[in-house]
């Protein structure tokens, strides 16, 4: 006991006397997040052209780029990457040609499309026939008025404008691969009104491999997730990771490697170590063949190129603020339980910069620990002493309980591994019934059980006693599959585990499966990425009309579940069969694309059961899972060479 004891003291006084700079993860990104903000580029414009009708003009939709920002010094000077703020800066011919296109689309198409009573995409040939007409007479004497603006979002959710004071170009590739005159260092420096605004500081000590990275941003997709509130737009977002290696871009610039994940939306953002202080600004991710994100290997603009930007410039002295010393002081009070002394500097650091996100957070921290102050702890010794003997009483329970709970647990990538070497596992199905007659999907070659009857002791499994038995649900936590294995091993199956994460984790592993029944392919990737048990289901007889051409679609899709259905439409007032749909298949899917009325009669060809698919589900899922959307255009392009078929005969 006097050993513990004396060991527990003795690491207490070690910390207190370590480094003062590192900080925990969570006291680094509180300190420095305040600092972070949303930079906008926005080009609107003012396009004049001619559709052959006379000049016309029109305020296309704009172009928008976002990216983050964050204060190098508190009188409102901010550091972003070039490439955030260049659509605004420098007149880029793509950009102007974009907005051009758009006004096209808004002056000429549509107009032509309303006056033959054409809905879009129900004659793709002559809608594409209308735009390169209208293309080949507008595009080239188009005259556009440019409005451009830039501006920061704050996270108390003030916006307000901005000016670039220095700009170093990003760099460019030209069609030979080969960087183009100008790129630089693609750094901005921006200017909003004055104020008292936080501020980060730059470290000016040597980065190494394995030192810790938080970037701090906004990730686009977090800006665009459907199913989160707006204020994400004003509070920003944490990763972590760590330096991960050194690099060089194409004119010999370096470049620090970070294994911090990043998404398009975090350029510009800062990355800072556990002291707080910038260790460099995210200029890169790393884009797959296929376009998606690729983790891992993101790239940072070092800190010490930031200060030799900053040479010649207003910034002399980066990190200065009036508002950080009274926020890290807040910090350091509330983290030493000196509540009263924390909410003063918190209240201080509202009345400089009202409202902020993580202030008022914290605020409300410290005014509840005020009024309902903790019980004052044991002296330290004792206490330190208590702390540890707990912790390993708890953490011992907590890791036994873990223990015991996976001891028979296997995860999917695992599973593989014993089929790769030759263990030819047998694969159980244990779902309760009215999961596996829910979703149509199984693990390849699994042996079908019901979990009641095994439970009971009613069916004789013909297996081994020592063959490898992997059991698979899709009750919480496993539970179904967790009772099955007890009872197999009380049986005397000594070789029996649970899969981990059931079926859910298998296909989230992206892992084979397989069908009950025949589905298309389109089908299959559907029901992986769905929970089914959980969708809304609408039945229909056999004759039952499900939708009317021209129908508002109700921001709603389906997926057949069983059953047909007849796709039909009139022509010259005849009606024609134009396919029939069968189980798995994508229906109503056209309208939301369109965002029109439904192209054709949907008619129960049997009786029908359909999963609703709500519009923004589908739009999540089509953004966000690959292999569902090159499904969906591969559907998409097979009907348009049957429809180029059957107009050629």
């Amino acid at each position: 006991m006097r050993v513990i004891a004396a060991a527990a003291v003795a690491a207490a006084a070690f910390a207190a006397t370590s480094t003062a700079w590192a900080f925990s993860a969570q006291d680094a990104i509180l300190r420095a997040k305040p600092a972070v903000a949303l930079v906008t580029a926005r080009m609107d414009a003012e396009v004049t052209l001619n559709c052959g009708q006379g000049p016309v003009t029109v305020k296309p939709a704009p172009f928008i780029e976002t990216g983050t920002g964050w204060f190098i010094d508190g009188r409102g000077y901010l550091i972003t990457n070039a490439h955030v703020v260049d659509p605004i800066h420098r007149p880029l011919p793509w950009v102007t040609h974009e907005l051009k296109k758009k006004a096209i689309e808004e002056a000429c198409v549509e107009p032509v499309l309303k006056a033959r009573a054409m809905v879009r995409g129900t004659r793709p040939d002559v809608e594409e026939q209308i735009r390169r007409d209208a293309s080949d007479r507008a595009l080239a004497r188009a005259q556009v008025i440019p409005e451009p603006t830039l501006t920061v979002l704050l996270s108390n959710g003030v916006r307000l404008p901005a000016q670039v004071v220095k700009f170093s170009a990003p760099l460019l590739i030209d069609s030979n691969n080969k960087p183009v005159e100008g790129s630089g260092r693609d750094l901005a420096l921006l200017k909003i009104k004055d104020g008292d605004y936080p501020a980060i500081s730059i470290s000016t000590r040597e980065i190494q491999i394995g030192d810790p990275v938080h970037i701090l941003g906004f990730p686009g997709v977090v800006l665009s997730h459907e199913l989160l509130n707006q204020s994400v737009t004003i509070d920003a977002s944490a990763t972590n990771g760590s330096v991960s290696g050194y690099q060089k871009d194409l004119i010999g610039q370096a470049l620090v490697q970070t294994d911090a994940p990043a998404a398009h939306g975090n350029s510009g953002g800062p990355a800072i170590g556990d002291d707080a202080k910038l260790v460099g600004v995210v200029w890169s991710v790393s884009i797959s063949s296929t376009g998606a994100v690729v983790q891992g290997f993101n790239f940072l603009i070092p800190a010490k190129d930031v200060a030799l930007f900053l040479q010649g410039t207003p910034v002399t002295k980066p990190g200065d603020s009036k508002f950080n010393p009274v926020w890290g002081a807040g910090i350091e009070a509330l983290s030493a339980r000196r509540y009263s002394t924390a909410l003063a500097r918190f209240e201080e650091a509202n009345k400089l910069l009202p409202n902020l996100v993580d202030v008022k957070r914290m605020l409300d921290e410290a005014d509840k620990l005020v009024k309902n102050p903790p019980p004052q702890p044991f002296p330290w010794a004792w206490a330190t002493l208590g702390v540890s003997l707990v912790s390993v009483g708890v953490y011992g329970g907590m890791f036994a309980r873990r223990w015991w709970k996976n001891r028979f647990r296997i995860l999917p990538t695992q599973v593989i591994a014993f089929i790769e070497a030759g263990e030819n596992p047998v694969l159980l199905d244990v779902r309760s019934k009215s999961d596996f007659e829910t979703s149509p999907l199984r693990l390849p070659g699994a042996v079908r059980a019901a979990p009641e009857a095994i439970e009971a002791g009613q069916l004789d499994l013909d297996i081994e006693r020592g063959q490898l038995v992997i059991t698979y649900c899709t009750s919480p936590e496993e539970a179904t599959s967790a009772r099955v294995t007890l009872k197999l091993r009380e049986r005397g199956f000594k070789n029996v585990r649970i899969l981990k994460g059931g079926l859910g984790g298998w296909t989230n592993a992206r892992l084979p499966v397989e069908a009950k029944s025949y589905l298309p392919s389109i089908g299959l990737e559907l029901y992986k990425n769905l929970t089914v048990g959980d969708m809304e289901r609408r039945r229909f007889k056999a004759g039952d009309v499900i939708f009317k051409e021209g129908a508002d679609p109700a921001g709603e899709a389906y997926v057949i579940h069983s059953g047909s259905i007849d796709i039909q439409r009139t022509f010259d007032g005849q009606l024609r069969k134009l396919n029939t749909m069968g189980e798995g298949e994508l229906l109503g899917d056209m309208g939301l694309f369109r965002q029109g009325g439904r192209s054709a009669d949907a008619i129960a060809a049997s009786d029908v059961e359909l999963l609703v698919l709500k519009g923004e589900r589908l739009d999540w899922l089509i953004r966000n899972r690959p292999q569902l959307t090159l499904e969906i255009i591969k559907r998409l392009s097979n009907w348009v060479v049957q429809s180029d078929e059957t107009r050629a005969r």
